[in-house]
């Protein structure tokens, strides 16, 4: 946009009639999001042959349509074939997120990879395995229960000289038997799960070697830049492209609504996209990143109830005190490294794309539906994903590089830049929590009455012991709300719900307990009878040292914990508030956390890592500007993601618990940093933040009224 244009914008655009600019459009693609309620149960296919192969060489390779975004999964789901196959786990290869060739999947998102779908490969492993056993049975006619595996070779026990390979079995070819009554996956004497085996990604992107979607190149392959709006709810009203067409090898395209300059050098395709003159029309939204939690109370639909117990009338008379309070959260970006990329190609009728993507079978379906073909006749490609934090469940640029590509009949790259990543990406709700709470004389919780607009009601139920309690919610994170509630798209950002629903409860516990006067830890316990919980907590405290005081005590420290989707979390943080400018220097952070079977501890460790790391920023800096439809953060120069320079002394606990299930662990280490660094401002300064992130600003002002 040339500067002319953009004064002409902020002119123009508080009357709401016309804009002209240099560029845009926006994507049609309504985006199908990771749904609400998380499915109890995949339609994964059951024939265990759709997700392993027996190579004539003795390589085990295992089929999946999960993706690699840099949680582990093309590490840890070797790690299940191998435990369960009886194979070493350097002869077990891994092809990922091609849909061609792996089976069906909804996405990577939701903390899923292992919690949902490892026991699925677990027993597609299991059923091989006994498949394997009875073929070996056959063939060194020996009783199956007297076979013993090792290392991918069957032997029987009798005559330990009499033996079989898997690759002797198999011989490369698909095995299409299967069992009656397949075995169950194993419960204990795991020799590979449980080990940090390294991770396969490392030295690829350590070195630069990995390749993503724009790294993709092809014969004949043109860089595609797409014209787009300068604000949601604009449309397209005219375009002028004589100049772009006056620079040679350019190619211009407009089909409907989606007008788009390519060329074979990608700096030719950008000159040419600010050779393009626009004119949008539409109405201006009066809302901004001030008054939009206003404006979400509002329009946010009606209450629905989430969970209640008790009598809460009864425990407002039990109450000897009350604490009201509204906690806010401002709207958050997803902002990966990696923008949004594709490459289509088309030939003989099918079509290719290389997305960056977390769910390449849901854009299959989406590419399919926009050219009018079968989704048979589109192959979705997935290369490592640079970050996608929910962000990512679509892939509107595979959609749009897919029609390019129809158009020109030449391969078609697009690659967003970084103010159509902002612009175009699902942020996380702004949302507002209302609670009212009480104690009683004896410093228990009465009553608790919650509601949360926006945010979700992932894990909104309340965890600690109380009699007299309810839950609602209005509204959601999902994209599909009711018109006007929001500017822009909302969606899932990782730990859906959960980082807001966290910070508010965790405060407000935190609140009561030093009205109370009781040490914070102390008074959660003492609410708390899950045993789980409980023991994180401790956990937690005993690695961090957890001195009982109560807050504010001048220390700089804090606690939370959380639950999500099975997984158990206790964070504990020491910081220091810079009492003049209100910055914060977060110098320790502790996690402990119970996710049940740990598949590989390292790869845990680094994912709690990360999480902390990432928490940072949305619950200190990370906050998206805008006015009406337009984003005013368009680049990371004005929305600041952590940088190394911000990182405490980061220590993990994992709370051993191989008897139970494996859960997640890819989000529910960042659920309570929010939480714990707002209780910690606290405990040095004696001001409460209520709205996420907290700001320098929004510190002082907090001291200011204390």
């Amino acid at each position: 946009m040339s500067e002319l244009d953009r004064r002409e914008f902020l002119e123009i655009a508080g009357s709401g009639i016309f804009v002209f600019i240099s560029a845009m459009f926006l994507p049609q693609t309504a985006p199908a999001q990771e749904p609400t309620r998380l499915p109890l149960r995949l339609e994964y296919p059951k024939d265990w042959s759709a997700y392993l192969r027996v190579g004539a060489d003795g390589r085990v390779t295992c089929f999946v349509g999960k993706v690699e975004m840099g949680q582990g999964a093309m590490t840890a789901l070797p790690q299940l074939v191998a435990e369960e196959l009886d194979v070493p786990l350097s002869s077990v290869e891994i092809v990922m997120g091609d849909t061609e060739l792996c089976p069906w999947d909804i996405g990577t998102f939701g903390s899923l990879t292992i919690r949902q779908f490892g026991p699925v490969l677990r027993a597609a492993a299991a059923e091989a395995r006994a498949v394997l056993l009875e073929l070996a049975s056959e063939r060194l006619e020996a009783p199956a229960e007297r076979l013993q595996v090792q290392e991918g070779v069957v032997f029987d026990t009798a005559r330990p000289q009499n033996k079989v390979t898997y690759s002797e079995l198999a011989g490369g070819r698909r095995v299409e038997r299967s069992i009656k009554v397949a075995p169950e996956p194993r419960k204990a004497g795991f020799k590979v799960i449980g080990t940090s085996a390294p991770r396969r990604d490392a030295l690829a992107k350590v070195t630069g070697a990995a390749e993503y979607a724009g790294d993709m190149r092809l014969p004949g392959m043109m860089h595609a830049r797409i014209l787009r709006p300068p604000a949601h709810g604009l449309k397209l009203k005219s375009v002028e492209t004589s100049g772009a067409e006056s620079i040679p090898g350019v190619r211009v395209v407009r089909e409907g609504e989606m007008v788009a300059v390519l060329h074979e050098r990608p700096d030719l395709a950008d000159k040419a996209l600010g050779l393009v003159k626009a004119r949008f029309q539409g109405p201006t939204m009066a809302v901004d990143d001030t008054t939009i939690f206003d404006h979400i109370e509002t329009h946010a639909p009606e209450a629905r109830l989430v969970a209640q117990s008790g009598d809460l009338e009864e425990g407002k008379r039990k109450a000897s005190q009350v604490f009201t309070e509204r906690y806010l959260n401002s709207y958050v970006a997803h902002a990966p490294i990696e923008t949004h990329s594709a490459l289509a190609k088309i030939q003989d009728g099918r079509v290719t794309v290389w997305a960056s993507t977390q769910a390449p079978f849901i854009v299959r379906t989406q590419v399919a539906q926009a050219l009018g073909l079968e989704p048979s006749k589109v192959r979705v490609i997935t290369p490592f994903v640079g970050g996608g934090f929910g962000g990512k469940t679509m892939a509107p640029q595979a959609v749009e590089a897919a029609r390019l590509a129809r158009i020109i009949g030449r391969p078609v790259q697009v690659v967003w830049d970084r103010a159509e990543e902002f612009f175009f990406d699902t942020f996380r709700p702004a949302s507002v929590v209302k609670i009212r709470s009480g104690l009683t004389k004896e410093n228990e919780i009465a009553f608790w009455d919650y509601e949360v607009i926006c945010a979700g009601d992932r894990e909104a139920k309340q965890f600690y012991d109380v009699e007299h309690q309810r839950t609602v919610a209005r509204g959601g994170w999902q994209g599909s709300q009711p018109e006007g509630l929001h500017p822009f798209g909302v969606g899932p950002w990782r730990a859906p719900s959960v980082n807001t629903n966290t910070f508010a409860r965790e405060s407000h516990i935190d609140i009561m307990a030093s009205k109370a006067g009781i040490d914070p830890l102390e008074f959660r316990l003492s609410h708390l009878s899950d045993r789980r919980m409980v023991r994180v907590l401790k956990a937690a405290a005993q690695a961090f040292g957890w001195v009982p005081g109560s807050a504010p005590s001048g220390r700089g420290v804090g606690v939370a914990c959380a639950l999500y989707l099975g997984t158990y979390v206790a964070t504990m943080a020491e910081l220091q508030v810079e009492k003049p400018s209100g910055r914060v220097k977060v110098k320790r952070v502790v996690c402990a956390q119970d996710m049940g079977l740990v598949v590989n501890p390292e790869g845990a460790r680094q994912q709690m890592e990360g999480c902390i790391t990432m928490g940072l920023g949305y619950a200190l800096s990370e906050e998206v500007k805008f006015k009406g439809g337009q984003v005013l953060t368009k680049n990371f120069d004005s929305y600041e993601i952590p940088r190394f320079s911000w990182l405490p002394k980061i220590e993990t606990v994992i709370v051993e618990a191989p008897e139970e299930p494996a859960q997640g662990c890819g989000e529910p280490p960042i659920v309570c940093m929010g939480a714990v660094l707002a209780n910690a401002i606290f405990d040095q300064t004696g001001a409460r933040v209520k709205q996420l992130p907290m700001t320098p600003e929004r510190i002082k002002r907090a001291m200011a009224k204390t």
